[in-house]
């Protein structure tokens, strides 16, 4: 029918069913991640305040199938993850033939929803060498965000180029023995 079923809960709202238009749903997800507060307008006029929240995707098409609209209370802090957004080319891998290493992809913060970021930037041009790495307190986080995760998590580095000898060694499959077999407890010998 062009709609996707949601549920609508949490501060002052009793759980509630609603359908949203699919494609505009797709369109303001795109645009807003599960971190920025959207207006949703309910039937009769009324307009909630809500994160997305908790989107099931079609297993083979990739499209939204199901969301939550989580309504939030504007004077008290959430938690919720801000995907990181990775900018800039590194030196080390542009100049030196390094590998990118994305530790970490999204940055679990605490703030009032007013306060929630839609990403937060990292500038890799500061990995210029192989033993540059960017860490969690590197980051800049706007005022009023409270980073929840270990300020010396390592959010990116660069490896060293691997040689092909390294690289066979790692497709290659291990050898395994079926000279003998257990199975459930019992020794057998394999034909």
């Amino acid at each position: 029918t062009g709609h996707i079923p949601a549920v609508l809960y949490g501060y002052g709202v009793s759980p509630t069913a609603v359908q949203v238009e699919a494609r505009a749903f797709e369109k303001t997800w795109r645009e807003t991640g599960e971190s920025s507060l959207i207006s949703l307008e309910l039937e009769g006029g009324a307009k909630q305040t809500v994160l997305i929240h908790n989107v099931e995707r079609d297993v083979l098409r990739g499209n939204p199938i199901h969301a939550d609209f989580y309504a939030v209370r504007m004077d008290r802090p959430i938690e919720a993850n801000i995907p990181l957004e990775f900018t800039g080319e590194a030196e080390a891998v542009k100049a030196l033939g390094g590998i990118l290493v994305k530790v970490v992809h999204e940055l679990e913060i605490r703030a009032l929803p007013k306060d929630l970021p839609h990403e937060i930037l990292v500038d890799i041009t500061k990995l210029r060498t192989l033993e540059d790495q960017i860490f969690v307190k590197d980051l800049a986080v706007p005022n009023g965000v409270e980073v929840l995760i270990d300020g010396e998590q390592v959010v990116a580095l660069v490896e060293a180029p691997r040689t092909e000898e390294e690289l066979a060694a790692m497709e290659q499959p291990a050898e395994v023995s079926l000279e003998n077999i257990e199975i459930a407890g019992k020794k057998e010998k394999a034909e």
